[in-house]
């Protein structure tokens, strides 16, 4: 087995420089004259019942799924987020699929403050450029957000999703020695996309203390059915498919179909995945805007999460997320 060698760190948004559309911190421009986002103008209750700030909206960006199951999902956690940070207005935009579009989305927002905070998993089109753009030629004044990964979060995630689904740490080194997981992740051509799956695939290796592939659906390579082959041509035989999509759509069913085993359900409404909505929303009104001195004021009574979540190491060690020898 070959470690996979990406540094680990704090994710920063857009590494490589900003996508098109944006300004050179990788937020989104606002056509119209200076001033971006407002720490909010209109007054509300805040949670220790005084009057504060109405924080900028979150607007959950999903990419829509044929899936009828995809909106329910993202709706849910939509309504998890809500409840860990009450008085926080939060909106749901769709890139295509499902309703209600994103331009909807914002065009009701017109005149006001929101931050657009991607359900997509990595670097690739959407973030890049689709989603920037969209909210540069919207009437609201915005920023976007990272991608969800890589964070300890979704490491977290996905190792709840994987438990759920019958997977259990191994006893000892000789079953360490005989397992593995193959994370499932949609595929881009984007180099910056699978260095991303990479690293999550490394937080996720460092969490369960067993090798972790990376295989892709679409775009790249390997396919999950390949990632399986070669982990049992290494005596793997042990191995769980875990599902690094954030709805069910036809990709995650694709890849759980690839295995007889365990494979894990998508991440969906899980309270570290609301939690890690919440963390990159935070990140964007703590980071100045270019030509003011200061970040936006946090909404009243909340601290902005950690950058990192320590995962916790196995006994004896956990190995680095591995792949297959060419």
């Amino acid at each position: 087995m070959t470690a996979v060698n990406s540094p680990l760190g704090q994710a920063l948004p857009y590494p490589g420089g900003p996508p098109r559309g944006a300004r050179p911190d990788g937020t989104a421009r606002r056509p119209g004259g200076p001033g971006g986002l407002r720490a909010g103008r209109l007054r509300a209750a805040g949670p220790d019942g005084g009057r504060g700030p109405v924080p900028p909206a979150l607007v959950l960006v999903a990419h829509g799924s044929r899936d009828p199951r995809a909106l329910g999902t993202v709706r849910a956690l939509l309504c998890l987020v809500r409840a860990l940070r009450p008085g926080l207005p939060v909106h749901l935009g769709h890139v295509e699929l499902d309703e209600p579009p994103l331009t909807d989305t914002l065009a009701a927002l017109a005149g006001t403050d929101a931050v657009l905070v991607p359900l997509l998993l990595t670097r690739g089109y959407h973030v890049k450029r689709d989603i920037p753009e969209t909210a540069a030629a919207a009437p609201a004044r915005t920023r976007v957000a990272a991608p969800l990964g890589p964070h300890p979060l979704l490491a977290e995630t996905l190792a709840a999703r994987l438990a759920e689904a019958g997977w259990a740490a191994p006893e000892d080194a000789a079953a360490r020695a005989r397992s593995g997981v193959v994370l499932a992740a949609a595929g881009s051509r984007d180099p910056d996309s699978a260095a991303d799956t990479r690293r999550i695939a490394r937080l996720l290796a460092e969490r369960l203390g067993v090798p972790v592939v990376p295989a892709y659906a679409s775009a790249a390579g390997p396919t999950v059915p390949e990632a399986l082959r070669a982990l049992a041509a290494c005596g793997r035989h042990r191995v769980a498919v875990a599902s690094c999509f954030t709805a069910p759509g036809r990709f995650a069913t694709q890849c759980a179909g690839a295995t007889a085993g365990i494979a894990s359900a998508p991440l969906g409404a899980h309270p570290a995945m609301a939690r890690l909505v919440l963390h990159r929303y935070d990140q964007v009104l703590a980071t100045p805007e270019p030509g003011t001195k200061a970040a936006l004021a946090l909404p009243t009574g909340h601290a902005p999460l950690p950058t990192a979540v320590p995962a916790p190491t196995p006994a004896g060690g956990a190995p680095a997320a591995a792949r297959p020898r060419a």
